[in-house]
């Protein structure tokens, strides 16, 4: 059995507890990005809090505003596009742009496993 990283795990568990994921939106269009980890891969970032995708909305993002999105849309709408455009998610990015990207069907397993 893999063990989760602790990044993960704290996305999952915060998602797990609101019900909803953070995205960053602008006139029905979404942040996706080049991926740091992957070549030639987008990534999306997602956050577990209004105030951490809020902390990204400046500089090149300005135009942006934290967006909730309900897990149920998340499972039944977000995962086929993201799937469909080959693209990964990056949680709880900070201003950097640091932070975890993974897979949007690890990411959806884990939460269904932890009983959303």
């Amino acid at each position: 059995m893999s063990t989760i990283q602790p990044e993960i795990q704290r996305f999952v568990d915060a998602v797990t507890e609101q019900g909803q994921i953070w995205v960053l939106s602008t006139e029905g269009e979404y942040v996706v990005c080049d991926s740091v980890e992957f070549e030639q891969t987008d990534v999306m970032p997602l956050f577990s809090s209004e105030q951490a995708a809020k902390a990204l909305c400046q500089e090149d993002w300005s135009e942006y505003e934290a967006k909730a999105v309900s897990v149920d849309d998340f499972f039944e709408q977000w995962l086929p596009s993201l799937d469909e455009d080959k693209v990964m998610v990056g949680l709880d990015w900070d201003e950097e742009l640091n932070g975890v990207e993974c897979d949007p069907f690890e990411l959806a397993k884990l939460l269904a496993d932890s009983g959303i």
